[in-house]
Parts: C-alpha cells; structure tokens; sequence
C-alpha cells in the first residue's frame, strides 16, 4: 500500500510504501516516471538517493517497507550537498555521498523508530536547516515552467542569461532547464489526462502542438504510450530502489 502527505519542508512530500501480494493499484509497484524530482528514501534498513529521472525508471528487486521524502525541483541538492547532475538517472546509496558510518547511523535512525516516515522527515528537516536555503531565482525558473513559460521567457523575466541558466539548472535539476520544462509539461498532461481529459484537450492545455506531439514526447519521456498510462498500467510512483 502506497500513501503520501506533505512534508514540513516546503514543497517536499512524505511517502510510505509497504508491498504485500501484487496489486495493480499500488503506484509502487510500476515504473516510476520523470517529475524533476529527487528522492531520499529508506528500504529495508537502507538509506538511498533517487536522482532526476529523464525516462521511466522500473524497479529492480523491490524492498518490503519503505519511507521516502520527495524534494521538489531543485531542493534535494543543496539538503543532500549533492550536484543532481551527478545523480541523473541513479539510484545510490546514501554511503555513496556522506561516507559509510554516517549513512549506517541515519539509517539505524531511522530503522529504530516507531514512525519511519517521521524519523526521515525529521532527518532532512535537520539538514535543511544547516543547508543553504533555496536558490529563489531557480525556485521562481521552476513555478513559471510550470506554468507554460518558455524557457527563453523565464530567464529573460528572471534576467539570466540562457546559458548562465543552463549551467546553474544543471547541479540543481540535474539537467538543463529544456529538459525540465519537457518533464513540467508532461506531467501537466498526464494530470489532465488522469482527470479524464480527452487527449487532445490534455495536449492542448498542457502547451503541446497537438495530441501526436504530446504522444511523442510520452514515448521519448517514458517509453510508454498514453493509452498503457490510462489503462492503468503505469501512473506515476514513488522514486523506488534499484
């Protein structure tokens, strides 16, 4: 069974995941699809890292209890003192990047306590508040590819140069801010879509030309096609372990 909530780290969510016999409904259980986001997640007494996703990642052999806290779109770097570009596509441990005994005491931490969820949640609180805060101006580059703004757009109201944007975007999402925006505007129709709306509405709304770009972008973002992802078979999910 798979249940989120909001973090109290500002854009951040809180997930839980517990697996049991196969069930179609369970997020978990498929593969998870690129949202700019990254993941610190506990499996089984382990502490790991999701990277930025730029294509459907499919779980390997899966834990039986996990606990997760999703970043939003640029935070995870500065709280994990990570380049997300580094991270892109990965999953790691979380040895990898504070050292061995660090990460064993964390993640005994984590393990030892009633609410795992909680105890995880509190361990990034505690980071975060040692971490340098946000990058306001890539926060504001995030809410306006949200919304639809091109990116040329975005750095020109920001005033950032396009490849000054490029470099900064690169540590903090893990890829350029085109890519991003590609990911922002799936993710915009993929919520339509979920919602009920015809495809090509979704695509319309969502800033593509029309439905067959918006069903290419959904093979080059995922390998899936928009009809498998109604179906059913594989709405988007928690960043799982490798």
């Amino acid at each position: 069974m798979y249940e989120e909530r909001p973090a109290r780290l500002t854009g951040a969510v809180v997930w839980t995941r517990a697996t049991g016999p196969a069930d179609p409904a369970d997020p978990g259980t498929r593969p998870v699809l690129p949202d700019g986001c990254m993941d610190l997640i506990w499996a089984d007494g382990r502490l790991l890292v999701a990277g930025p996703d730029t294509r459907a990642y499919v779980p390997g052999s899966p834990a039986t209890h996990y606990a997760g806290v999703r970043f939003a779109p640029g935070q995870a770097p500065a709280v994990l003192a990570a380049d997300a570009s580094v991270l892109r596509d990965e999953r790691v441990d979380l040895a990898e990047l504070w050292g061995a005994r660090t990460a064993r005491r964390l993640a005994d931490e984590v393990s030892g306590a009633v609410d795992r969820a909680a105890a995880l949640e509190a361990l990034v609180l505690r980071r975060a508040a040692d971490a340098p805060p946000p990058d306001p101006l890539l926060r504001a580059v995030v809410a306006r590819l949200r919304a639809g703004v091109p990116v040329g757009t975005a750095a020109d109201e920001l005033g950032l140069g396009v490849r000054q944007l490029h470099r900064r975007a690169l540590t903090a999402f893990g890829y350029g801010p085109k890519t991003l925006a590609r990911i922002l505007r799936l993710q915009r129709a993929l919520a339509l879509v979920t919602g009920g709306v015809p495809y090509a509405e979704a695509a319309y709304r969502a800033g593509f030309v029309d439905q067959a770009h918006l069903a290419r972008e959904m093979r080059a973002l995922t390998g899936l096609t928009l009809t498998r992802y109604v179906a059913g078979a594989v709405p988007a999910g928690p960043a799982a372990s490798a």
